[in-house]
C-alpha cells in the first residue's frame, strides 16, 4: 500500500476558500494562509446553531506505544457521515513537533483519512505552537527582568512558580540552572523545561472563548509568590495586553480539508496524559455552528482523554456530546490480554478475549458520564474476520452498538457501516446529560479521590511532602473550586505504564501539585510522568528528509 504521505500529495486539493463556502461560511472572511489553509474569524461562531447540531466525541481503549488509530477513525467517520449524504466537519488537535520527530513521525490521520496538507500541519502549519511557545518564554523573560531589577528589594520573589517551554522532546532540559556567569546575565535559579503541549499558555488557548477570556485567562496565570506569600500573577507585572498580542492570530481556528475535501478545523494541542488533550473550545463551536454532525477526539485512552474532555471542557463550554465512539484495535486488546508485545500482531483469539476486560472497563466509564456508547473497531492488514467477529460478539452480549471501520484503507467508503451507526443511535437512543466524575465545590482530594478510584480504580492515593503543600496554597487561594487536570502514564489505568489490562488494588501517588490559575484548573502529577518528554533510542527524525524539494518520513 502508498503511504500517507504518496496518498496525500495524490489527493487534488481544493482552495480553502472553495472549503469554507462548502460550509456557509463567507468567502471574504476566510483568511488565508496559502492556498489550502486558512484561519477563521471567531465571529462567525453561532451559539444557537450549537445546541441545534450533533456532538461526537471518538476516544479509545489503553493504547499500545504504536497508537490506536483515533485520529485516522475521526476523520474517517467524518467522511463516512458525508459519503451517506450527512454534512459532517472534524475537529481536532494539531500535531505537536516533538511526537512527530521522537515517536509518531505524524499526526495527521492516516491512509485514505488524512486532514491535508499534511506536511504543514505536522510541521509549522500555522505557527500556533510556535505563538504559545512565543508568548509563555516572553513571560518567562519579563518574569526574569523583574526578579534581576527587583534583587535585594522588599519588591522581589521568593518562590517562583513558572517555567520555559519548547516543542521538542528534550529530556536534558527538563531541570537546569539559569542566569549563570555573573551579576550582569541575572539572578541564578534552577529552573527547566516543560514540552509546548504542557505550557498554561496551550491550555488557555484551548479553553478560551475570545479574545477578552483569553487576556484575563494570561493575567490571571499564577507565577509565584512574594516575600510575604502573596500570589504573583502575569497582571502584577502589568504584561497581559503585550502576551495577548502575541496570541491574538492563534487564537483563531485553523480550516483545511480532508482526503475528500472534508472541511477540518484543527487548532490547539495539548497532550492528554500531561493536560487536557482537547482541541479548542472554539474549534468545535465553529464546527458546530456549520456542521450537522461533528467529530471531536480526545488524547489516549478515554480515562485520560475523554475524562478530562467531559470534566474539564464540556463542563466549560457547555457541550454535551451525543455519543461516544470507542476504538479498539486487536493489537490492543491482545496487549491488555497478556499478548507480549512482539507478538500482538499475530493472531490469538484467547489473548483477544482477555484483552476485553480492558475495553469492558472504558465502556462502563464512559456510560459513567451518561454517555450512549458505541464501539468501532479499527481494521489493520493483520487482522482477521475470526477476530473481529470475536469482538463484535462481544460488543453484542454487552449490549453496545458495534461498527467495523476500514477507513485506513478505503477511506469514506470505509467508514459507512460506522457512519450509518452512529447516525441511527443518535436518532433513536442518544446520550443522556451529562454527569460529572465529581462537583466542583468538592476539596481538590475528594476529586482526585472520585477519578482515581471510579475512572482508574485506584484503591487508595498518596501526596508527597511538596504535593500537600500545593494543596494549602490551593486553598488559601480560594480556588479548590477548580477542575483537576491529572497528569499520568496513558499506557495503564494505573501509574505503571506495563500494567496493562485492568489494574487492580493499587495505589497512586501524587507527586506534585500544579495551578493553572489561568486556564483555571488544577494539575495533579502522579507517578513518573514527565511533562518534557525525552526522545526514543530510534528517533522518527531519522527517518525524515527532504529529496528532490520532496520531503519524505512524514508517516
Amino acid at each position: 500500500m502508498k503511504s500517507d504521505i504518496e496518498i496525500a500529495r495524490e489527493t487534488d486539493l481544493r482552495k480553502i476558500k472553495e472549503v469554507a463556502t462548502t460550509l456557509g461560511i463567507p468567502r471574504e472572511e476566510v483568511q488565508n494562509y496559502g492556498r489550502y489553509i486558512a484561519k477563521i474569524p471567531i465571529h462567525l461562531i453561532d451559539k444557537k446553531q450549537i445546541d441545534q447540531h450533533n456532538l461526537i466525541l471518538v476516544t479509545a481503549i489503553t493504547p499500545t506505544k504504536a497508537g490506536i488509530g483515533k485520529t485516522t477513525v475521526s476523520i474517517g467517520l467524518a467522511l463516512g457521515l458525508n459519503k451517506i449524504g450527512k454534512k459532517a466537519v472534524v475537529a481536532l488537535r494539531e500535531p505537536s513537533l516533538g511526537p512527530c520527530f521522537g515517536m509518531k513521525g505524524g499526526a495527521a490521520g492516516g491512509g485514505h483519512a488524512q486532514v491535508l496538507p499534511m506536511e504543514n500541519i505536522n510541521l509549522h502549519f500555522t505557527g500556533d505552537f510556535h505563538a504559545v511557545t512565543s508568548a509563555h518564554n516572553m513571560i518567562t523573560a519579563l518574569l526574569d527582568n523583574y526578579i534581576y531589577q527587583t534583587r535585594n528589594t522588599c519588591e522581589g520573589l521568593k518562590e517562583i512558580k513558572w517555567k520555559r517551554v519548547l516543542d521538542v522532546n528534550d529530556r536534558s532540559l527538563r531541570n537546569i540552572v539559569s542566569g549563570l556567569g555573573g551579576s550582569a546575565n541575572g539572578v541564578p535559579t534552577e529552573t527547566g523545561f516543560d514540552i509546548t503541549p504542557a505550557s498554561e499558555i496551550m491550555a488557555i488557548l484551548c479553553l478560551a472563548t475570545d479574545i477578552e477570556d483569553l487576556k484575563r485567562r494570561i493575567g490571571n496565570i499564577l507565577l509565584g509568590y512574594t516575600n510575604d506569600d502573596k500570589p504573583f500573577t502575569v497582571n502584577d507585572l502589568g504584561i497581559a495586553g503585550a502576551i495577548t498580542v502575541l496570541l491574538k492570530d492563534a487564537l483563531l481556528p485553523n480550516l483545511v480539508q480532508t482526503t475528500e475535501n472534508t472541511p477540518a478545523f484543527v487548532h490547539g494541542g495539548p497532550f492528554a496524559n500531561i493536560a487536557h488533550g482537547c482541541n479548542s473550545v472554539l474549534a468545535t463551536q465553529m464546527a458546530l455552528t456549520y456542521g450537522d454532525y461533528v467529530i471531536t477526539e480526545a488524547g489516549f485512552g478515554a480515562d485520560l482523554g475523554a475524562e478530562k474532555f467531559f470534566n474539564i471542557k464540556c463542563r466549560k463550554a457547555g457541550l454535551s456530546p451525543k455519543l461516544t465512539v470507542i476504538v479498539a484495535t486487536a493489537q490492543s486488546l491482545k496487549l491488555h490480554g497478556g499478548v507480549p508485545e512482539k507478538e500482538i500482531k499475530e493472531p490469538n483469539i484467547e489473548g483477544l478475549k482477555n484483552g476485553f476486560v480492558n475495553l469492558d472497563k472504558h465502556i462502563e466509564n464512559m456510560k459513567s458520564f451518561g454517555q450512549q456508547v458505541i464501539v468501532t473497531f479499527n481494521r489493520y492488514a493483520t487482522d482477521t474476520d475470526e477476530e473481529i467477529t470475536v469482538v463484535a460478539e462481544h460488543c453484542k452480549e454487552k449490549g453496545v452498538g458495534f461498527a467495523m471501520n476500514n477507513v485506513f484503507a478505503e477511506g469514506g467508503e470505509g467508514g459507512t457501516e460506522l457512519a450509518r451507526l452512529v447516525v441511527d443511535t443518535i436518532e433513536n437512543n442518544p446520550s443522556a446529560p451529562l454527569q460529572y466524575t465529581y462537583d466542583l465545590d468538592d476539596p481538590i482530594r475528594t476529586k482526585v479521590q472520585k477519578v482515581a478510584q471510579k475512572i482508574y480504580g485506584a484503591s487508595s492515593i498518596v501526596y508527597t511532602t511538596l504535593a500537600d503543600k500545593k494543596l494549602r496554597q490551593i486553598e488559601n487561594l480560594g480556588i479548590s473550586h477548580y477542575p483537576i487536570c491529572i497528569a499520568k502514564t496513558q499506557y495503564s489505568f494505573s501509574s505503571d505504564p506495563k500494567a496493562y489490562g485492568v489494574a487492580k488494588d493499587f495505589e497512586l501517588k501524587v507527586r506534585d501539585v500544579i495551578i493553572n490559575n489561568g486556564a483555571e484548573m488544577i494539575v495533579v502529577v502522579m507517578g513518573e510522568i514527565m511533562r518534557m518528554p525525552g526522545l526514543p533510542k530510534e528517533p522518527q527524525a531519522r527517518k525524515i528528509d527532504i529529496v528532490d524539494g520532496m520531503i519524505e518520513g512524514l508517516s
